[in-house]
């Protein structure tokens, strides 16, 4: 090949570089095998797999090989670890949007799935780690019309300000297009709205001045505010994948360019069908921009949940360091800082009380009003309202690992994603506008062959009106919207969705299943009942169990040991403690001997019991755990031991019953601890004793009686409960909230936020009902009135001016319905 040959051929596509992480190995000799199987992947070169680090590195000449580079570690025996990367994406407007970045994303080597939300703006793609260049996936979305960038905080304030700006120029260009597009109206249609106006502006102007300046100003609306339209619209027709854009500059460009040939050379067209349509386009063009401007202000509402969440976080904290009090912002704190909290401030960071009280106010956490008292030693979190005294704080965690960012990022989550029926909504729209612009085809050709003379006229209106009716903005906001307001709004109720898919799988559960301690209980026994025998007193029985229990480590040991500290009564020093597995403990204490246990355990020792039998079984039928106390042989006294009911937790039980659910117990506790415990809240499907694979063996069964279950757990013991139900419903605290088998969070430990959870999923699926209704009847009702099809049958033919502004206002109508939610009772 000669010199001029070679500057002629096209340049060799730079190498792809990866470095993926591999999971699975253990020694050299895994090493090795990995870099076997790399180097046979067609063209990679610079093979190194790096055991301390976990990872492989390697270039691959071809980007197509990209998948081969991960499967081949696969089915070498190794692992590479599934990743998210989430882009916002900009440019979408409509469904077609949606699909038409998804095919581009799903197209790129080494991507197993992509997800893009129109609401949120933002797609989220998987694919292996370390496989696939995010720089890859950009030039993607921009390979497909749109702009995308990395979805980080930076970067959605970032989008946030594009989109303010966006909807600031929207206002703009709609004011801007009213005003050029009054006069139009007003010389077209002013004599059949003004007695006298148009022989008057006739005898004014006279008819080529008229229609001169209708012209111009048309031509200015469609050049300048108009713009938009053509530059989104014609490169996606011409691309073959038209949008929402393509369908409004087909119809406003053929009523602007068919008005034009009306008034330059009428004679091009057929008698009688010489007729203005300036009015149509650019009344099209203005009622779309002040309904997209009206969409870009109510759809700002949507995401406020986000907002105020983020906003919570002070922007600067007091820090105390080498003894100064010194204001640095919220970025520069570090981990082991001292921060200084005063009263009415909010909480700079996660962390530790290390001096001083207050009361916080943490409703932003749990949905819980009341403030809750922190001393040292106490877990804070940022972003919470401190109230009256001040107090200092030892920082545990800050950035991403906060639970502000945490909660942050479980509604962005939620929010993101898609629900199944979702899907079905995707498939329908990927055709919907090809379809639209098939339909205006269809109906020009038939007016054209079979409309009434001139035909062309009544043809061209009609096929306009068709193109401009057509809304596939509503479908492909309908869904996303409503999850957007509704687990916005759940957060401020502290029920925290982990993803969209909880919202339909709550909204069909058909039974509430809980566990005991921990969930209905409060998951620390106390103290509940004291009764002493004949020649005993009361503190004097408490004080000698508690001396023996304190050398105990049972829980309800520790019950009774703080109880008699709650009264003042002195714990003494045992001597001969002895305790007996499943019986009970016994010690001499100040010279007596004492016992504690069961009864089984006052026969063992010959102990007579007759005296508190009754007590102790009625206590026992009412889920307490009786325990009989022998001073020196004798029966002193009965002591119970129960964990209390929380708080509410009949009224959740009372709520969930009403919403016509079955509400059941599934615990490991015991059968007469339980029954007494589902007595007193109105409980009557119980599965006691169970073991954490009972409990799957329990929902199980229950998911054969009576349809849907959701299990209600604390997110630890009861996890394979929770993986196992339709909706696994954790109760978390407000410093511990990665609950991962779950997949709704509950931030308090109050049962009014399960009734909420459910609550908030029946509404948002029937708001979004109501809006895939709206969006998919608006289109099969009007389309076909679009067409004329009632016209032979006496009906009305509809303007497109009329159904410009229908479609504008049918996005607005979507978004305000899914905003509804916002005020929610819960």
């Amino acid at each position: 090949m000669d010199a001029t040959a070679a500057l002629r051929a096209p340049a060799a596509p730079s190498p792809v570089r990866l470095s993926i992480p591999v999971e699975g190995m253990t020694c050299a000799s895994c090493v090795g095998r990995v870099e076997r199987v790399l180097r046979a992947v067609p063209g990679a070169s610079e093979v190194a797999v790096n055991l301390a680090t976990g990872r492989a590195s390697l270039a691959l000449g071809d980007p197509g090989a990209i998948p081969l580079a991960a499967q081949a570690i696969g089915e070498a025996g190794y692992t590479v670890p599934e990743a998210n990367t989430t882009l916002a994406v900009t440019g979408m407007t409509c469904a077609s949007c949606v699909g038409r970045v998804e095919r581009a994303l799903a197209r790129v080597p080494g991507v197993t799935g992509a997800t893009v939300n129109l609401a949120t703006k933002r797609a989220v793609i998987r694919h292996p780690e370390g496989v696939v260049p995010p720089d890859t996936l950009v030039e993607a979305v921009r390979g497909a019309g749109y702009e995308a960038g990395a979805a980080d905080n930076a970067a959605d304030t970032e989008r946030d300000g594009r989109a303010e700006r966006e909807a600031t120029a929207l206002r703009g260009d709609a004011v801007l297009s009213a005003a050029l597009a009054a006069p139009i109206v007003l010389l077209d249609m002013g004599g059949h709205l003004i007695l006298g106006f148009g022989a008057a502006l006739h005898h004014a102007l006279g008819p080529a001045a008229n229609v001169a300046i209708q012209a111009v100003l048309a031509t200015l609306v469609l050049a300048w505010p108009g713009r938009r339209f053509f530059r989104q619209g014609l490169p996606t027709l011409l691309g073959g994948h038209p949008d929402m854009n393509a369908l409004v500059a087909l119809g406003a460009g053929s009523a602007y360019l068919y008005s034009l040939v009306s008034a330059l050379a009428p004679g091009t067209l057929p008698p009688g069908t010489a007729h203005l349509y300036f009015e149509a386009a650019v009344l099209i063009v203005t009622l779309i921009l002040v309904g997209r401007a009206l969409e870009a202000r109510a759809r700002g509402r949507t995401g406020a949940a986000i907002t105020r969440l983020v906003g919570l976080a002070p922007r600067m904290a007091r820090v105390i360091r080498d003894g100064r009090e010194e204001a640095v912002a919220l970025a520069a704190l570090r981990v082991g800082d001292i921060v200084r909290v005063r009263p009415g401030e909010r909480v700079a960071a996660d962390g530790t009380v290390v001096a001083g009280s207050s009361f916080v106010d943490e409703s932003m956490i749990t949905g819980e009003p009341v403030p809750v008292r922190k001393a040292p030693g106490d877990a804070t979190v940022g972003g919470t309202l401190n109230t009256t005294g001040g107090f200092d704080l030892r920082v545990g965690q800050v950035g991403a690992g906060t639970v502000l960012a945490q909660i942050v990022r479980m509604v962005q989550a939620a929010q993101g994603a898609k629900l199944p029926i979702q899907a079905l909504v995707d498939r329908m729209t990927e055709w919907f506008v090809p379809a639209v612009i098939a339909a205006a085809v269809l109906t020009f050709l038939a007016w054209l062959v079979l409309g009434p003379s001139p035909a062309l006229g009544l043809a061209l209106v009609n096929a306009v009106a068709v193109l401009i009716i057509a809304c596939p903005c509503a479908m492909g906001l309908a869904t996303p919207t409503s999850i957007m307001v509704g687990t916005g709004r759940a957060a401020e109720a502290g029920v925290l969705f982990r993803n969209g898919t909880a919202l339909q799988a709550l909204r069909d559960v058909r039974v509430v299943a809980f566990d005991k301690t921990g969930t209905l209980t409060e998951g620390r026994p106390s103290l509940t009942d004291l009764v002493p025998a004949p020649g005993f007193g009361s503190d004097t029985v408490l004080a000698l169990a508690a001396s023996v229990e304190a050398r105990s480590e049972h829980p309800l040991a520790l019950a009774i040991v703080e109880a008699a500290r709650d009264r003042g009564l002195r714990v003494a020093l045992v001597d001969a403690f002895e305790a007996t597995p499943g019986y009970g403990v016994s010690g001499r204490v100040e010279g007596h001997a004492v016992a504690i246990g069961a009864r089984r355990y006052m026969d063992r020792l010959g102990i007579a019991t007759d005296a508190l039998t009754a007590e102790a079984e009625r206590l026992e039928g009412k889920g307490r755990n009786p325990l009989l106390v022998a001073v020196d042989g004798r029966l002193a006294g009965l002591i119970a031991v129960a964990d209390p009911v929380k708080a509410g937790a009949a009224g959740a039980v009372a709520a969930l019953q009403a919403r016509g659910l079955i509400v059941a117990m599934v615990t490991g506790d015991g059968v007469a601890a339980a029954r007494g415990v589902a007595r007193e809240l109105g409980i009557a499907e119980v599965a006691a004793e169970m073991l954490p694979g009972g409990k799957t063996e329990a929902i199980r069964a229950l998911r054969g009686k009576y349809g849907p279950v959701a299990f209600v757990g604390d997110g630890i013991n009861d996890a394979p409960a929770l993986a196992e139900a339709d909706g696994g419903i954790a109760i978390g605290t407000g410093t511990d909230i990665a609950v991962e088998s779950a997949d709704v969070v509950l931030m308090g430990g109050a049962l009014s936020g399960v009734v909420a959870a459910i609550t908030l999923s029946r509404a948002v699926m029937r708001n979004i009902g109501q809006n895939l209704f709206w969006a998919f009847a608006y289109n099969v009702a009007l389309i076909p009135v679009a067409a004329g099809l009632l016209y032979p049958f006496g009906g009305p033919l509809l303007s497109p001016v009329l159904a410009a502004g229908a479609m504008a206002l049918s996005s607005v109508f979507v978004i305000g319905n899914a905003l509804r939610l916002r005020r929610a009772k819960v």
